[in-house]
Order: C-alpha cells, then structure tokens, then sequence
C-alpha cells in the first residue's frame, strides 16, 4: 500500500513539472512575438521621419522671410480701396415713385408742346433743356418748390445717373442718324431728308405715332416677323394689304418696337428688339398711348412708364 502511494505521489510530481514547462515556453513564445511586431512598427515609423539638419531649418525660415518681405503689401492694399470706391460709386440712386411720375409727365408735356414734325435732334434738345433746368432748380433748393430732402437725391439722378433715370422711366428717344459725305457721289444727287426713326425715312401714308400701341387682329405674328427700322415694318404692311386676296383682311396697323431693351407687353411673352406686328381692325383703337396709367403698373410692376412701342394706321 505504502508503495503505491510513492509511486502515485512520483507521477503527480513529474506532470506538474511537465505542465508548468510548457506554461513557460508558450509565455516565452508570446513575448517573444510581441517584442518583434513592436520593433518592425518602430522601424517603419522610424524610416518615415525626416530630420532637418539645423542648417535646413535656417535656410527655410530664410526663404519664408524673403518671400513675406517681397509681397506687394501697399499695392494689394491700394486695389482693395480703389475697388471700394468704384463700388460705392456704381451706386444708382433710386428715386420715389412720385417723383418719378412727376418726372415723366413734365418730360411728355415738354415733348408734346413740341411741333408734330419735330425731327429726333428738336426731341433731344427739348429733353435737354427740360434736364438743365430741372437740375439748376433742384440746386438751387432755397429758391425751389421741390423739398430739400429729395433735392441731392434729384441732382444725382439727373447728372451721373440720368441715363438710368431715363431707362427707369420708359424714356426713349431714337438716336440721330449721322450721314457722312463721300466723294464719289454722284453729281446731282439729291441729299436724304432727316430722319426720325433710325433706318430709312418712313413715308407719310404711314401716319407714324410715338409711344403708341394698337390693338387688333394679328395678320402677321411679330415674334417671328422682324424688320430692322420702323419704315419696314410699315413698308410691310403696305405690301401685305396689296397683296391681300379678296376675302382676306388686308393689313392697315403696324406696330413696331424700336428699343434694343425689347418692348413691354401684357401678354406672356418677350418682345424684342426690331418685332413688327401687322395688325388689322375695322375701327383702328389704341390700346396704349405715350404712358401706362397708375393702375396698369399697379397690375404690372414690371411695366415701364413710358410707352416702347411706335405705331400707325395706314389706309388700305
């Protein structure tokens, strides 16, 4: 009994030790591996660094230096302010409505005192004079029956700005046509007569009105019928009444747009510049005459003060 419990106790003794070798080998393994991922990682970081010798670091705080000293600091600064003006001075004055009403009716009554075959330079001096002497008024303010708080904001408008002042108000007068002499004229040659409207003279059968809109039966669509002069246009309406076959309605309105901002419209669409509409009524009605009316551009804040369009009633 006593033997088999030696023997017993002997093979307890040699697995214990057994267990515990292998316990301390693996542990080893473990360290082992652990210690050799950590120097690779080391070595990787290691090689991706970059060291600056103190030489390096000189010659670059030397470069950044040079380069901050060499910036056009009063140059960029002088740019900056000179955009600053010139943006403060794209600033348009924008007048009340009132006063530009008021505006308008004083310009048509100055153009309508006006002889009816006034030619564009006459329309263009009485705008003129009409200008100058809204301007020495608006100046004079101590004298002036126009109060003192709209009188600055009247003298820009009528001096730097008065080019968008007349665009505002619908104000379109048609430029002058220069005619240069050229030698090789022929002798005898008759000199052309002036003209109101940029193009050719219109003829008198044409009964050309300004800032006039007819209304009427479209005989020919003017968004896909363009002429380059009023006088064309007219011309047009001409030939499509001559031409016109018995039964059919023979043109005796054209309506014509001259402005190269395109003209206003209550329909939906976009009218353009050079758009000639040949039109046809029995009794001949405007629909709009030289302004639209308080309530029209209540109804439509887009529309300008002035009448774009030019007309006529031709006979037929």
């Amino acid at each position: 009994m006593a033997q088999g419990r030696a023997r017993w106790g002997c093979s307890y003794k040699k697995t214990t030790l057994v267990v515990c070798s292998i316990n301390i080998f693996i542990a080893l393994y473990v360290l082992r591996s652990l210690y050799s991922s950590l120097y690779i990682y080391s070595g990787k970081v290691s090689r991706n660094t970059v060291n600056y010798t103190p030489d390096q670091i000189r010659k670059m705080e030397e470069s950044i230096r040079i380069r901050r000293a060499s910036e056009p600091l009063e140059l960029v600064k002088l740019v900056k302010e000179l955009k600053e003006e010139l943006t403060r001075g794209e600033v348009v004055v924008q007048l009340p409505r009132p006063l530009k009403e008021k505006i308008t009716d004083e310009i048509l009554k100055r153009l309508k005192s006006l002889n009816g075959s006034a030619n564009t330079t006459e329309q263009r001096e009485a705008v003129e004079r009409w200008r100058r002497e809204k301007l020495e008024e608006a100046k004079q303010t101590s004298n002036s029956t126009i109060q003192r708080e709209e009188a600055g904001m009247l003298v820009r408008a009528l001096e730097s700005d008065w080019a968008v002042l007349s665009e505002e108000i619908g104000l379109w007068i048609p430029a002058e046509v220069i005619n240069k002499e050229h030698d090789d004229k022929p002798e005898g040659e008759e000199e052309l007569e002036d003209q109101i409207l940029p193009g050719r003279p219109i003829p008198p059968e044409c009964h050309t009105e300004l800032h006039t809109d007819y209304g009427g039966a479209a005989v020919r669509w003017g968004l896909t019928h363009h002429k380059d002069s009023a006088a064309d246009c007219c011309q047009a309406c001409l030939d499509h009444a001559k031409r016109a076959r018995p039964g059919e309605r023979k043109c005796n309105i054209w309506v014509y747009c001259p402005s190269e901002d395109g003209c206003h419209s209550p329909d939906i669409y976009q009218h353009k510049h050079h758009e000639c509409w040949l039109k046809y009524a029995e009794k001949p009605r405007t629909s709009f005459k030289d302004k639209y009316s308080d309530s029209y551009r209540n109804s439509h804040p887009n529309a300008p003060f002035v009448v774009p369009w030019v007309a006529g009633v031709v006979s037929t």
